[in-house]
């Protein structure tokens, strides 16, 4: 089967030979594809809806997958047990929401080796709680699909000092491997930013002036990031 761009990025990150959860699963692409092209062992795919796992279920009989692919119904990783995976993939949801669930349960975080994690939003406070919570960020890449863009972030368990606050909001691992759509990607960071400051040059509460001062700040870092990319490029 062929992924979308979004997922098969996703999917390159699973190590071989790997037993996934794929928590939130949605449409169980991922883990047919890692059990087809022979990636994964074994997979346990997760969802919080019924629909979308009678779906699912369908999906893998079709496949005659059903001794490779286990299904179960809960939220996060309530329905795992510590040690039963070795690599955990969360992705299409918020980052503050796959920050929670890594959170909620320490004991099955911590047993877990590998971890793919595709936030829509909020990638900033995701990294940042990876940073603080004893995770090592090994790799990254972003990838657009449908003019959207999607961090992807490979981490271990592991400890990592953080030089500068702009690694929170971009991936460092981003600029070191000189990613072939990082500056496109920043640009429209800084378009979005500058679009919120034009919005708020009329308001004079505290809160909004408060919100104008960060965001002035973070353009800023942005574009060092930015020049700094360009510096490297023409060198």
């Amino acid at each position: 089967m062929k992924l979308s761009s979004r997922l098969q990025a996703i999917a390159d990150f699973v190590p071989m030979n790997t037993i996934v959860a794929d928590i939130g699963t949605d449409h169980g692409y991922v883990p047919v594809y890692l059990i087809e092209k022979a990636i994964a062992k074994k997979i346990i795919a997760t969802d919080i809806s019924c629909n979308s796992l009678e779906k699912i279920s369908q999906y893998v009989k079709d496949k005659r997958f059903e001794n490779h692919i286990d299904i179960r119904l809960g939220d996060g990783l309530e329905v795992l047990k510590p040690f039963e995976i070795d690599t955990v993939v969360i992705a299409g949801m918020g980052g503050l929401l796959i920050r929670d669930i890594l959170d909620k349960n320490k004991k099955i975080r911590d047993s877990i080796t590998n971890f793919i994690l595709q936030p829509n939003i909020a990638t900033g406070e995701l990294r940042k709680y990876l940073y603080d919570n004893n995770f090592e960020i090994m790799d990254e890449k972003l990838v657009k699909e449908d003019n959207k863009f999607y961090e992807i972030i490979f981490a271990k368990k592991g400890k990592s000092y953080v030089e500068d606050p702009i690694y929170y909001e971009i991936g460092e691992k981003l600029i070191l491997n000189k990613d072939p759509i990082l500056k496109e990607f920043l640009e429209e960071k800084i378009k979005i930013i500058e679009k919120i400051l034009q919005e708020l040059e009329d308001k004079n509460t505290e809160k909004s002036q408060e919100r104008r001062k960060e965001l002035i700040e973070k353009s800023r870092d942005l574009k060092v990031v930015f020049e700094k990319i360009e510096s490297n490029r023409n060198n």
